[in-house]
């Protein structure tokens, strides 16, 4: 495994001079999950959450959360975006809700961390929302999936790295 970038030869934080890195197309996509009680998600495609449209507003937090990446996360670099994606599907297996994004850009550092936070934030807005119905509900799975683009190359979960 390679070293941490973030941290310095005396073990201090630091930020990760990107400046003399190429620009590529990047992408990442991650996913995560919450899981409710059968009524719970029931109610959510009903439409039925006192608090209004959990998928939809869901759906916008975590587009907004990816473009707020660099002020939560320190030492994150601020990105132009270009896409950012979250989409939010039924899975009755669970029973619950699961969510994917998207992030890309054209730039010199990846969007693994703007990926992973508007899954983060898409799941807290779905519990935030119908925890009035539920507050069993699960936050979990998330995850990288697949990134591209980079000097680090491609990353697929599942393949040999």
């Amino acid at each position: 495994m390679a070293g941490l970038t973030h941290i310095d030869a005396s073990g201090e934080a630091r930020m990760v001079d990107v400046g003399d890195k190429a620009e590529t197309v990047r992408t990442a996509r991650a996913e995560g999950f919450v899981r409710m009680a059968p009524e719970t998600l029931d109610l959510i495609l009903a439409g039925n959450a006192r608090k209004g449209d959990v998928i939809g507003t869901a759906r916008l937090a975590g587009i907004m959360a990816a473009k707020q990446t660099a002020n939560l996360i320190p030492l994150c670099h601020p990105l132009m975006l270009t896409k950012v994606g979250v989409e939010i599907r039924e899975d009755r297996a669970l029973p619950g809700l699961r969510i994917e994004a998207v992030a890309k850009l054209t730039g010199r550092t990846g969007v693994e961390m703007e990926a992973l936070t508007a899954v983060s934030v898409a799941c807290l807005t779905i519990y935030d929302m119908a925890k009035a119905a539920d507050r069993g509900m699960e936050i979990g799975g998330i995850r990288l999936m697949e990134k591209s683009g980079g000097r680090s190359g491609d990353f697929r979960r599942g393949e040999a790295s």
